[in-house]
């Protein structure tokens, strides 16, 4: 709250923060009318002043800028009508410029109706090519489809007038003729015959594969045919045969072991081209016929690819094996000459105890030599004291057979 005090009265009034910017508003405002009232009479009275000057200076200038200003009127007329005829030839030529534009955009979309209008046909000409490539896809699908049921039909007919072995040997004679049309062109100097040697085991597989190069084996391949009648009640898988294809592999040292079947006919998986299984047995695929010889062709190319790195790799292992053996010969050596060496020591050390041991005991013979010296001393003094008296002194029967020999003249 405010006081206010009236200059009159002398009353005072209390008033809210509203009220009292209220009266402050009212008396700034009429302040400010009054200033503003004494600066415009101000204003209007130097405003007077100068107009009075300003107005006898322009009728000084007046005349001057008349005439200026009929000079500028004429100049502004003059490239008024310059302007004229350069708008007039601007609007010529714009015109002409859009005539061309617009020609040109004829033209470019008459080229784009007659580009759009081709890609149309060609791409009703390409549906139709594609309608009919379908079509005759269709027509090669259902062709190959008869042969195929063609084919199927005359297995089926040819196993049925088949023995079981007759089946099997059907398979091998098959994947051997495929072999042989393909043998001179493709595997020329390569081994492929049958496996007949059953001796460690009694167990063999069908056929075997191997080629080398400048007497290096760089592939081999165990092969294993299966193949068995429809009319068979108890169907074999695939699977069954994949341990003694394994055994087979290791026995007769392949690297690769492949199965070629017939078996499980409808099976997608065994269908649908080379089946890797080596997550049963390493290196180990399963095949139908069809693929018997591109596999070959795939293990074989890619086994020739890494000859080179297989050479280096013997060439490397036997430098080596060279080392090694240079190793082993010098540590043979070391060992025999260090045994040899131990021995002489032995023997040294023997010799210098015998030598040792012979200088004892020459010491021993030479003090026994000079102990028995002394004793033949003395004995040889013991001799040369020696009488008769002294031995017969104690033998009075030997004094007296003595003294009757000499006739008493020996000394007592």
């Amino acid at each position: 709250m405010h006081e206010i005090k009236c200059p009159n009265c002398g009353q005072v009034f209390k008033v809210d923060e509203s009220g009292y910017a209220q009266i402050v508003q009212q008396v700034r405002d009429r302040e400010f009318k009054q200033e503003l009232d004494r600066r415009e009479k101000e204003l209007e009275n130097k405003l007077d002043s100068d107009l009075k000057i300003a107005k006898m200076q322009q009728d000084k200038a007046h005349d001057e800028q008349l005439a200026e200003k009929d000079k500028q009127i004429d100049e502004r007329e003059r490239q008024i009508e310059r302007l004229k005829a350069q708008l007039e030839k601007t609007e010529t030529n714009t015109e002409l410029a859009v005539s061309n534009a617009v020609r040109e955009k004829e033209k470019e979309l008459a080229e784009k109706e007659a580009l759009l209008t081709k890609l149309k046909g060609d791409l009703e000409l390409q549906k139709k090519e594609e309608e009919l490539n379908k079509t005759n896809l269709i027509e090669k699908h259902r062709g190959e489809l008869r042969l195929r049921d063609e084919e199927i039909e005359r297995l089926k007919d040819f196993k049925a007038r088949q023995s079981t072995k007759m089946v099997g040997e059907s398979l091998e004679q098959h994947c051997m003729t495929q072999f042989n049309q393909v043998r001179m062109m493709a595997f020329p100097e390569a081994y492929f015959e049958k496996d007949n040697d059953s001796r460690s085991t009694g167990s063999k597989g069908d056929f075997i594969f191997r080629e080398t190069s400048e007497g290096v084996e760089f592939i081999s391949i165990m092969f294993e045919m299966k193949n068995e009648m429809d009319t068979t009640a108890t169907k074999h898988k695939n699977e069954d045969f994949f341990k003694e294809l394994d055994k087979d592999r290791n026995e007769k040292k392949c690297e690769y072991a492949v199965l070629v079947s017939l078996l499980e006919s409808d099976s997608e998986l065994y269908n649908n081209g080379i089946v890797d299984v080596s997550y049963r047995y390493p290196k180990m695929f399963v095949i139908r016929p069809q693929f018997f010889v591109p596999l070959i062709s795939l293990l074989r190319n890619a086994a020739l690819n890494s000859l080179e790195y297989r050479r280096k790799l013997a060439e490397v292992q036997s430098q080596q094996l060279d080392l090694y053996n240079f190793e082993e010969n010098l540590a043979a050596f070391k060992t025999s000459f260090a045994d040899s060496f131990r021995k002489a020591g032995d023997r040294f050390n023997d010799a210098i105890k015998g030598i040792d041991g012979a200088i004892t005991a020459l010491t021993k013979i030479r003090d026994n030599l000079v102990k028995s010296e002394n004793h033949l001393n003395s004995a040889n003094n013991k001799l040369e004291d020696v009488s008769i008296k002294r031995l017969t002194k104690n033998a009075p029967s030997v004094k007296a057979m003595f003294d009757e020999i000499s006739g008493g003249t020996h000394e007592a």
